[in-house]
């Protein structure tokens, strides 16, 4: 997007009366909060403008993303969620080089109609009302090609793909697909960290690892016959096979990294990111606190991030890897509980963290990330696929 941003002021809801057609939540007025601090990749007056140059001209694309704004107090996310009007994040955004982003929307922390979210009426609830909100404005586009994506670019507008992270709504309905793809989602997880009807997710995988079902084979083939792209961030190491081995489009690990670097269920085999690659794939590396640390940068941040990085592009090749710092506009790291909620080694030495330095929210992250490609040497090539073009050339596939 670079400069040529066509961002007016617009901000959520603004067709609407605050206090009277909606309950209104503080939000954080600087893009890192007061948990965190501004971090940026310094570079030289040579390479400063290089970096700028490439976000201006190359088309950004971000695998995943929470692209709203969560409450400045976080212990206010239920009541928000609940609400089921989450308010994008339209001139934080404005303030980023990104042309696009997948953005997975609030999912098993929707609680409109139920205790537990996950259920289909919810999600269809937040995709219609973001939608309407979208409707309003004329910065961010909802895309639904690659064509979408590139005119998004060339316009100085964001192009938003939603996403949802797991099959679970569906529950035993296949032509639910459908719905969702008529509303606009173009990505779907297979699996969440629990299992589903479709397979098994990655925090059920110890001891007992069952990979796809019966349904979930049925599922990947109505995906694949309908251009629904098949992401999965946090499928089981069985899961990921099975639906590599399936698929007959690429598919997508959105926000993952490499288990090799970090013993933990979040992370990936390295059989497991060869069989993504296979498919045409692209693996994205995740950002969100403690996902990616490494044993040469134990202390999560942007280092430890390209660390995993790095051992991609080694392992798979540069035209198979890309983004997905899996960021947010609030307090990630208290969003969790202030715990890791996934299993990674005893034994691993990982530092806590209040926030990941230099990639805090999609704004920080993916500035930095150009800016870190440009002080290490890759490529104008190279930083224009890992920055956007190798997604874009899978999704060419993927959607049809």
């Amino acid at each position: 997007m670079g400069e040529n941003t066509q961002y007016d002021g617009y901000e959520a809801f603004d067709y609407l009366e605050a206090g009277e057609d909606y309950t209104t939540f503080e939000f954080q007025d600087d893009l890192t909060g007061e948990w965190g601090e501004a971090y940026e990749v310094p570079l030289d007056g040579a390479d400063a403008e290089r970096a700028a140059r490439l976000s201006a001209e190359n088309t950004v694309v971000s695998l995943h993303e929470h692209a709203f704004l969560f409450p400045e107090d976080i212990d206010e996310q239920t009541e928000y969620a609940r609400q089921g009007r989450a308010f994008t994040a339209y001139e934080f955004l404005s303030r980023s080089n990104l042309d696009a982003v997948f953005d997975w929307h609030q999912n098993g922390g929707l609680k409109v109609h139920s205790g537990n979210g996950w259920k289909f009426s919810e999600v269809v609830h937040d995709v219609g009302m973001r939608a309407a909100d979208i409707d309003h404005q004329e910065f961010v586009v909802r895309a639904r090609t690659v064509d979408d994506i590139r005119r998004a670019h060339e316009e100085g507008r964001l192009a938003i793909v939603p996403g949802i992270e797991s099959c679970m709504p569906l529950e035993n309905e296949l032509d639910r697909i459908e719905v969702l793809y008529g509303l606009g989602v173009r990505m779907m997880g297979i699996t969440y960290a629990e299992s589903n009807a479709l397979g098994t997710g990655e925090a059920d995988m110890r001891p007992n690892d069952g990979g796809l079902s019966s349904f979930g084979y049925d599922a990947i083939e109505r995906m694949n016959k309908l251009g629904m792209a098949v992401s999965l961030g946090h499928a089981s190491d069985r899961t990921v096979l099975d639906v590599a081995e399936a698929s007959d489009a690429p598919v997508f690990l959105s926000h993952n990294g490499a288990r090799a670097l970090l013993d933990s269920t979040r992370l990936n085999t390295d059989e497991g990111l060869a069989a993504v690659a296979d498919t045409g794939g692209v693996i994205g590396v995740n950002a969100a606190p403690h996902a990616t640390p490494s044993a040469e940068h134990p202390r999560h941040s942007i280092a430890s991030t390209m660390d995993h990085f790095e051992y991609l592009v080694d392992l798979v090749g540069v035209d198979h890897v890309t983004f997905g710092p899996d960021t947010l506009y609030g307090d990630h790291y208290a969003l969790h509980g202030r715990d890791v909620p996934y299993e990674i080694d005893p034994d691993a030495e990982v530092e806590r963290v209040e926030y990941v330095e230099g990639m805090e929210n999609p704004t920080e992250v993916w500035h930095n990330v150009v800016r870190w490609l440009v002080r290490e040497g890759y490529s104008d090539r190279e930083i224009a696929k890992v920055t956007g073009e190798n997604v874009l050339r899978a999704l060419e596939d993927a959607w049809y």
